[in-house]
């Protein structure tokens, strides 16, 4: 199995997660798709595949920075979509061809030999839900869009050996920022999203010998940089070799590869690439 992010913050959240459809073929999975179908053909593209390739969606909730176009493209490549029935309505009840199917937090999708377990996390959305997938032993865990950390939520991202976490903002840039109070404050407030310590905290609490990777994702460009992100992650992480990525906008992070049947190649620990896509 393997993960990447097409786009991650603000604006755009894209996320390819890969593995096997039970018969040796790839099984591509598209969660969120908060980008236009042009731009989601290009970054495809990129990797050498096309919007044919993309066996199932699942969405969030109904942000726009998440839902975009998603159910639109199922329609057109025919395609089934998950989401809540919450998130369905908060996108304006849209027709997806009789693809649309009803996810529910516990209640696990398969997708090949995937296997997708939504769970609900406190985010002012109708009925946003958050996913860890496995494949063998392989166990990752999406995690964005979420104003504090549950109970919940931390036991659906123990024990995986990636993660994509959300390190939103640093609270003092958020204060400091044009943006109207009312905006700061449901950024900082219980439906909002992550701060840097916060996602630290987090994964502080969750840190395991089997964990290998941690990718920063949804850092707001306004309200947030890359370097005090990986800071929090090293503070966080301490001695543990684990190996740290950034999401950004405008390039995701390269292909993550987990092992399915067994323990990883024990991570990097130095920085070998820019912020943009950054691995530490």
């Amino acid at each position: 199995m393997r993960f990447r992010s097409l786009a991650s913050g603000s604006a755009a959240n894209a996320t390819l997660v890969q593995g096997c459809d039970g018969q040796g073929a790839p099984m591509t999975v598209l969660i969120d798709c908060g980008l236009t179908q042009r731009q989601l053909a290009a970054r495809l593209q990129g990797d050498g595949l096309q919007l044919r390739d993309i066996r199932a969606i699942f969405v969030t909730h109904e942000h726009s920075d998440h839902v975009g176009p998603s159910f639109e493209l199922a329609r057109s490549l025919g395609i089934p979509i998950w989401s809540s029935y919450g998130t369905w309505q908060g996108a304006g009840c849209p027709d997806a061809g009789g693809l649309w199917r009803v996810a529910c937090d516990g209640q696990p999708i398969a997708w090949g030999a995937m296997q997708a377990t939504p769970f609900t996390v406190p985010h002012d959305a109708r009925e946003p839900l958050q996913l860890c997938i496995r494949q063998g032993q392989a166990r990752l865990a999406l995690l964005t869009d979420l104003g504090h950390v549950t109970p919940h939520a931390l036991a659906h991202a123990a024990h995986c050996q990636a993660l994509l976490l959300e390190f939103n903002h640093e609270p003092e840039l958020l204060q400091q920022s044009r943006y109207p109070p009312f905006l700061k404050r449901r950024i900082a407030g219980p439906r909002g999203h992550l701060s840097n310590a916060a996602a630290a905290q987090l994964l502080a609490q969750v840190l395991h010998a089997g964990l290998r990777h941690v990718v920063a994702g949804h850092l707001s460009q306004q309200n947030n940089c890359p370097q005090r992100t990986l800071q929090w992650m090293r503070q966080a992480v301490g001695e543990h070799p684990v190996a740290l990525h950034i999401a950004t906008q405008e390039q995701g992070c390269d292909w993550i590869e987990l092992d399915a049947g067994g323990a990883q190649q024990e991570a990097a620990a130095s920085i070998h690439a820019e912020p943009a896509g950054a691995q530490v």
